[in-house]
């Protein structure tokens, strides 16, 4: 076997498999399915979005994370919004404003990060040339794309209530939205309709010849910088030559003996190392697979996370994170004892709106036959709506990420990174990495990967069926949980003093999707039900 790809798009798996198949690494492939997805996803991710990555090369003695995040504006300031502030998200998702200003539109839009982190992950750690790995996303471009019904279930999402824009209106934003998601009449496409989009294949087309530099320095960057300035936005020529990806250490931990990597902050995996860090205290194999004991002392460890996440996990270079201390064993036993004695956790929350499952994001993971090994999160934050005309591709909403409070972890500043809960995970066996994950779904990634990981190493689940099994979330007081947890579990938990919320999704709260290397060698993947993906092998 060459390897295998998972991806929550059966055509941006297939581009990646086309790339291992044609004697690509690891990297070479994942990067071919994330300029794929931002062709057949294009409001998850693409060229005006963000991601991260980490990946492996063990026998290169390569082992680092990439990071690739949207930027506020040079010109942003702290205080820009403050007046304007009027509430949060449930999941502490988006920040609301009176206008919306920072959910659609050009104020929406942070310096993206996607061209550059591809590039530099190929250019460094690839084996092929970056026309030949982006040339199955040009093609893929230039026939169409046919609307797969999650692309359309998340076009029809009804944000009603909830302070947020709907993606219809975001989707006839610009002209050259109405074009292509859009029927002459004024109709949204549906599921089996064909998206045509000539000007995204000629971006691709010209990024494949000129590569970063027409992105963030040539005639590209100066369409985009001409565009916001016509219209508001706040991205010069100055934000895009002086983007730089980030390259850092992995964040390190533990789990029923196995090592665990994921990405530090700004992005989740600070987070996830700590959630799992606590979960290690119970025996949770002991007990009945989601039910109500099980369930309880996921709920308070994902509390406990997620009030560390809100008052620390910011962009280090702008705030304090006191990453040491949260991931320290001594942190991780205080929490879990509380835990025991049935202490139960607050999490703040400025305003409650109904509870949405943030699937603004998407993944890929791939192992080659070499053991090497890619786990890569990307997005769009929320897309914007906004498309310079000419170029075919949605701009990211980061700014909604942003907390308009001054003073806080989360605070708008000139440069920074929003906070992310992207966290590409890889678990070892030796020095080796043997399980590879990654979750969209925005605040619920962490909770995804540690509930698919918990399936695998304390319930002994195959990949496909931890990735596929039920889930809750506790990012605030209420617990909400998946439809198919069983009623019966819910009021157990009810008769606890918790409020539950149950969601209508059967596969809801992020969509984990992951690989496994077995002890013979061979690898099986699994890719949550919720999105319309697969693992494919080479």
């Amino acid at each position: 076997m060459r390897g295998m790809v998972v991806a929550a798009q059966p055509e941006a798996a297939e581009a990646g498999v086309e790339i291992l198949r044609q004697g690509g690494n690891a990297v070479d492939a994942a990067i071919a399915c994330a300029f794929a997805q931002g062709v057949v996803d294009p409001q998850m991710c693409g060229i005006g979005g963000f991601g991260a990555m980490q990946l492996c090369l063990p026998a290169q003695g390569v082992h680092t994370v990439l990071e690739f995040f949207a930027r506020a504006p040079l010109a942003a300031t702290e205080d820009m919004w403050e007046s304007r502030f009027i509430g949060q998200s449930r999941d502490g998702f988006v920040f609301l404003l009176d206008d919306q200003r920072n959910d659609i539109g050009y104020g929406a839009i942070g310096t993206p990060g996607n061209v550059a982190g591809y590039t530099e992950a190929l250019s460094r750690f690839g084996t092929m040339p970056l026309r030949a790995v982006m040339a199955p996303a040009i093609a893929q471009a230039q026939r169409g794309v046919m609307v797969r019904p999650y692309m359309h279930y998340y076009w029809a999402l009804d944000h009603g209530g909830d302070g947020q824009v709907n993606v219809a209106d975001k989707l006839r934003f610009s002209e050259t939205g109405r074009q292509v998601y859009f029927h002459a009449d004024g109709r949204m496409k549906r599921p089996g309709d064909t998206l045509r989009n000539p000007e995204m294949a000629r971006t691709l087309e010209r990024i494949a010849e000129g590569g970063a530099e027409a992105f963030y320095r040539g005639d590209i960057a100066r369409e985009m910088v001409a565009d916001m300035a016509a219209r508001g936005g706040l991205i010069t020529a100055g934000d895009l030559a002086a983007y730089r990806v980030r390259e850092k250490a992995p964040v390190w931990g533990s789990y029923r003996g196995r090592r665990i990597a994921s990405n530090p902050p700004p992005a989740g995996g600070g987070s996830l190392i700590e959630l799992l860090h606590i979960l290690e205290h119970f025996d949770l194999a002991s007990l009945p697979h989601n039910g109500p004991e099980h369930l309880r002392i996921l709920a308070e460890a994902m509390k406990w996370m997620t009030i560390d996440k809100d008052r620390h996990m910011g962009d280090p270079d702008f705030v304090d994170v006191p990453l040491d201390r949260l991931l320290s064993a001594g942190y991780a036993a205080e929490i879990a004892a509380r835990i025991k004695a049935g202490e139960v956790a607050h999490v703040p929350r400025a305003g409650e709106p109904a509870a949405k499952d943030p699937p603004d994001t998407t993944v890929v993971c791939v192992i080659d036959g070499a053991g090497n090994a890619v786990s890569l999160t990307h997005t769009l934050g929320i897309p914007s709506g906004a498309i310079t005309p000419g170029l075919g591709f949605m701009y990211n909403g980061c700014m909604s990420g942003f907390d308009p409070r001054p003073g806080r972890a989360a605070s708008i500043a000139p440069g920074k990174s929003r906070g992310s809960a992207m966290a590409p995970t890889l678990v070892f066996e030796g020095e080796h990495p043997a399980i590879v994950l990654g979750a969209p779904g925005g605040t619920y990634i962490v909770p995804a990967i540690a509930q698919a990981l918990m399936n695998v190493l304390d319930f002994g689940m195959s990949m496909a069926e931890a990735v596929a099994a039920p889930r809750i979330v506790a990012l605030s007081d209420t617990i909400d949980v998946a439809n198919r947890i069983p009623q019966g579990v819910a009021r157990a938990l009810e008769g606890m003093g918790y409020p539950v919320a149950r969601s209508y999704q059967s596969y809801a709260f992020g969509a984990p999707h992951g690989l496994q290397r077995l002890p013979d060698g061979r690898i099986e993947g699994g890719a949550d039900p919720q999105r319309d993906g697969m693992a494919l092998a080479a």
